[in-house]
């Protein structure tokens, strides 16, 4: 019973995210790979509670442009970003490698920490309000 309460939990979820984004295309994706990665983490917990809530929010976020879309779509930006906008093209690797430049440790600091505030907002959020975004 509760395989079949987590594959309605995610459907529920994907639907309501594809109709909080219009399913325009960057999102829909992103938010596609968010989702899976959610499922598919290794020691997760099902909160039903929070998925509930979490389908409001969509909810909430597909019937106006209030505050819910904002939050929502900027975290879709930002995860888009994050993802996948900061890779590089494989010619643009192979030219730094056969140039032999190397990150300095403050490039890889900064690298490494550049989420970290953003994160730590975002399960603040997810806390405050019982929600299980990502």
């Amino acid at each position: 019973m509760a395989n079949l309460e987590i594959i309605h939990a995610y459907r529920h979820l994907y639907r309501g995210l594809l109709h909080a984004v219009q399913f325009s295309k960057p999102a829909r994706y992103v938010a596609r790979h968010q989702l899976r990665a959610a499922f598919r983490e290794d020691g997760a917990v099902f909160d039903p509670k929070g998925v509930a809530k979490t389908i409001a929010f969509l909810d909430a976020a597909t019937r106006s442009r209030g505050p819910e879309h904002k939050v929502l779509k900027n975290l879709l930006t930002i995860a888009f970003h994050r993802d996948f906008g900061n890779r590089q093209s494989w010619r643009h690797v192979k030219l730094a490698t056969q140039s032999g430049k190397k990150d300095t440790e403050f490039a890889k600091h900064a690298r490494a920490t550049a989420y970290k505030h953003y994160d730590m907002t975002i399960a603040m959020l997810n806390k405050s309000m019982g929600l299980c975004l990502r």
